[in-house]
């Protein structure tokens, strides 16, 4: 019979200090022998524990019991909310079109699946997914708000206001008059919302679409690149040009923003040969230098132009062996100041026609020794921490017209990262008109601690702070004026504290 976890079960439990998988199965086995009840999940367990120890807690169990730990090991909780289905101005023939979805999205992909069953409302995707990711043992007091849908800059402006302004609500747990509003109570909110992320085509990439970019607390840009052949995007049916990335990619570089190119291995008019290429170029030519990537394979999905294209033989999808093959050589070249966010789409297989259906290709080539250097795969997430074993790493590349500084603290062997700062220094200032270095982003790894939390991990040993005494001095040396951080709406208050203050939606300070 399934009863209520009690304060005396969690206490009992404790006791017993189940250390990894198998040990707590077992106590939990032994538990519910004991106590006469069914074997009690990790979620209830968690949820009392919560409640019983609320300031004298051990770290090591909630880890234990918490669902999918990992969400939160890169110093964030991201939350991800879909866009309402809305005409896209592409006509790229590898996007499926199904009914009810934003273009190129799939009903059964997670984050599509849960804001389709709450009718795209942003509200209720932030708050069931605040609540599921508290319920699971996360701490949600510093999110990553990742939009999706489409292209966002074809919406209308009035929805995209009203979209935003329900998400910042749904994070401060009460309405607000306006979007400006619900950001000044997000400052100082249990929830805050550190970083926006927004995706669009590079041909919507403008001044003016910035500067309403960051009206809405944007910081992070995700753009459809796809590749760097100009006939198989012609191919395709992109309708881009290499010379309009370059273009879009200097706007987002020169406002601030830190960006994300979308990569399609596999197209169409496309071989390994010639994606390999395309990575190579990404990192040599400074008109691009991404500082994150999505590596989607192309795939074969219904509801598409390419589908057709399938059934009569038009086209053929890399075999496993070809595209493993292929990733292996891409992961070899990537710099350590570039992530690779997602190297595979999360698609399930049952609406995969053609093409990988692989979803954890990433730790298939780990497990085969494949080393990548790459910010994500040297997180330190929960691994144990010591200041004496960090080692401060200065690298600096020339992108667009500027220099690129990218600072971190490392383990002596490069293997581990704990934190690092983005700085560019532009040869022209298009925001404030007057020599401002920008901070594009900062980010201590390791496990998400609360907000004010006293705990020495990664996250609150004074990491950050250092990297931006360490970007003031750069910029000082280098005859700047000033230091301007894309800084999201819930971390302004962290800036304050270091001396800046906020300007034209940016986080500023005079170098005196």
């Amino acid at each position: 019979m399934k009863k209520p976890v009690s304060k005396k079960y969690i206490i009992d439990l404790v006791k017993l200090n189940p250390r990894d998988p198998e040990s707590l199965r077992r106590v939990k086995s032994a538990m519910a022998e004991r106590y006469h009840t069914t074997i009690i999940t990790n979620s209830a367990i968690l949820q009392k524990y919560m409640e019983v120890y609320k300031t004298k807690q051990d770290r090591a169990l909630p880890q234990l019991l918490r669902k999918r730990a990992i969400r939160t090991l890169s110093g964030i909780a991201p939350i991800t909310v879909l866009t309402k289905p809305y005409p896209c101005p592409g006509r790229c023939i590898y996007c499926p079109v199904p009914k009810d979805m934003p273009k190129s999205y799939i009903k059964t992909e997670p984050a599509a699946q849960r804001a389709l069953l709450l009718k795209f409302d942003p509200y209720k995707q932030v708050k069931q997914r605040i609540e599921s990711l508290e319920a699971n043992g996360h701490s949600v007091d510093k999110i990553e708000l990742i939009v999706l849908g489409g292209t966002w800059s074809f919406y209308k402006k009035q929805y995209q206001t009203w979209f935003i302004k329900r998400c910042f609500e749904a994070a401060n747990g009460r309405a607000a008059k306006s979007l400006a509003e619900a950001q000044r109570i997000n400052q100082k909110a249990k929830h805050r919302i550190i970083g926006l992320s927004l995706e669009t085509r590079p041909d919507y990439v403008t001044t003016e679409e910035l500067w309403r970019m960051r009206k809405l607390g944007c910081t992070h840009v995700q753009i459809g690149v796809q590749t760097l052949h100009q006939d198989v995007l012609d191919l395709v049916k992109r309708d881009d040009t290499l010379k309009n990335m370059a273009r879009a990619t200097a706007l987002l570089r020169d406002f601030g923003f830190k960006f994300t190119y979308h990569i399609m291995p596999g197209l169409p008019g496309s071989t390994p040969r010639k994606d390999l290429a395309v990575f190579k170029k990404l990192f040599t030519d400074p008109r691009f230098q991404p500082d994150m990537l999505k590596i989607y394979p192309c795939v074969v999905l219904k509801f598409s132009t390419l589908f057709r294209w399938y059934k009569q033989g038009k086209y053929k999808p890399y075999s496993d062996k070809q595209l493993s093959n292929l990733l292996v050589q891409i992961k070899k070249i990537i710099p350590p100041y570039v992530r690779i966010n997602r190297l595979i789409r999360d698609i399930p297989g049952p609406d995969i026609a053609a093409g990988n259906r692989i979803t954890n290709l990433r730790q298939l080539l780990h497990n085969q020794g494949v080393e990548c250097k790459c910010i994500r795969c040297r997180e330190v997430r929960a691994e144990s921490f010591r200041l004496k074993d960090v080692s401060l790493m200065k690298r600096q590349y020339r992108a667009g017209d500027g220099m690129e500084y990218f600072t971190s603290f490392e383990s002596k062997n490069k293997k581990k990262l704990y934190a690092f700062i983005r700085l560019r220094l532009p040869e022209h200032d298009l925001v404030f008109k007057n020599s401002t270095a920008f901070v594009r982003e900062l980010h201590t790894y390791g496990e998400l601690m609360p907000i004010g939390s006293k705990q020495k991990k990664v996250q609150h040993a004074g990491l950050g702070k250092r990297l931006m005494q360490e970007a003031e001095k750069i910029a000082k040396q280098k005859g700047y004026k000033r230091v301007a951080v894309i800084s999201g709406i819930g971390v302004r208050e962290y800036y304050k504290k270091l001396g800046y203050r906020l300007k034209k939606t940016y986080m500023v300070k005079e170098l005196r």
